[in-house]
């Protein structure tokens, strides 16, 4: 078989976790396209946010190979370790309103979980571990400033605790075994296969059905937008020709007040804005979040392609699609 090469790396095989979700079934299939000779194998537990469906174009595709199972099972991240030559880490619970509720479970999966995966990578010897991690680690931003890679870890949800807490496990890995890590950290993303629970699909959805779109708080909360599609380009180039050891923030230079977003969406769907409803406020709710991603698009010339409105309307049109 050939060998991938890009930036003196040699991959084969890789193993992508959580490939059953939103950004993982995305990158599966980006990954499948843009290296052609480069074959998946596919963990995925196949919990709530993780379902087969979003695979059915690529289950049977000859390079990927889909396996249930949970990244916190030592045995059986071990026998699929043969091989591989990098792991790429993007399962996790990761919905910041079940983890207020449920707050074990994303300690269970995103720091437990990631730790059993990098003792078997150190283990396996495998050339990198990329760990798939979120801009919500540094915390809420004011009016102004952006998040850089040197900004302090200021989590403030158990969600975003438990991813940087992963964080900080996968650098311990780096620093104390020498194991070749490397983190991104994104912005919101966007798109198709996106579980309805979240903000964007779940106001389409409802739009879609005429129901009320529950808007938290005074709906001024800004977030910085990014296609799932950029993403998967940007975690291509990090896992290729990123320097080992390093975080790379990965973001669409995208603010987008919450109300405005809903606005767009019922704009787009043509649906009355007395749809709108605003409801109590998430407990713990950050005001702002905005990426620099000044240094990925220097050191590996990355840059988003999509514009918001262009992915959003395309995004609508899939979901509408279903």
């Amino acid at each position: 078989m050939k060998t991938v090469t890009r930036g003196g790396h040699l991959f084969r095989k890789i193993i992508v976790t959580g490939g059953a979700g939103f950004i993982g079934c995305n990158f599966v299939r980006h990954m499948l396209g843009a290296h052609p000779e480069l074959e998946i194998v596919n963990l995925d537990k196949l919990t709530y946010a993780g379902s087969l469906d979003n695979l059915q174009d690529v289950l049977e595709h000859p390079r990927h190979r889909f396996v249930q199972g949970d990244i916190g099972d030592g045995a059986t991240v071990r026998r699929l370790l043969p091989g591989v030559d990098a792991i790429v880490n993007f399962a996790a619970e990761s919905h910041v309103d079940r983890s207020i509720e449920h707050p074990s479970a994303f300690v269970e999966t995103n720091v437990l979980g990631t730790q059993v995966l990098l003792e078997a990578a150190k283990e396996g010897g495998v050339k990198r571990f990329l760990q798939i991690s979120t801009d919500e680690v540094y915390g809420s931003l004011g009016s102004e400033g952006y998040f850089t890679e040197a900004t302090p870890l200021a989590p403030n949800s158990p969600y975003s605790a438990s991813k940087a807490s992963a964080d900080l496990m996968v650098r311990a890995y780096h620093e104390t075994y020498g194991l070749p890590t490397l983190i991104t950290r994104c912005s919101n993303n966007y798109g198709p296969y996106q579980n309805p629970e979240k903000l964007i699909p779940h106001f389409i959805t409802r739009a879609l059905r005429g129901e009320p779109l529950p808007v938290y708080g005074d709906g001024e909360n800004v977030r910085d937008w990014l296609h799932v599609e950029d993403h998967c380009r940007a975690v291509d180039a990090v896992l290729y020709a990123g320097r080992v050891g390093e975080v790379y923030n990965v973001g669409g230079d995208n603010e987008w007040r919450n109300i405005d977003i809903t606005r767009l969406i019922l704009e787009i769907l043509d649906k009355p804005e007395s749809l709108i409803t605003y409801v109590q406020d998430r407990l713990g709710h950050d005001r702002r979040y905005a990426i620099d991603a000044a240094k990925i698009r220097a050191e590996l010339g990355w840059s988003p392609k999509h514009s918001f409105e262009e992915g959003l309307r395309a995004t609508v049109a899939w979901y509408r699609a279903l």
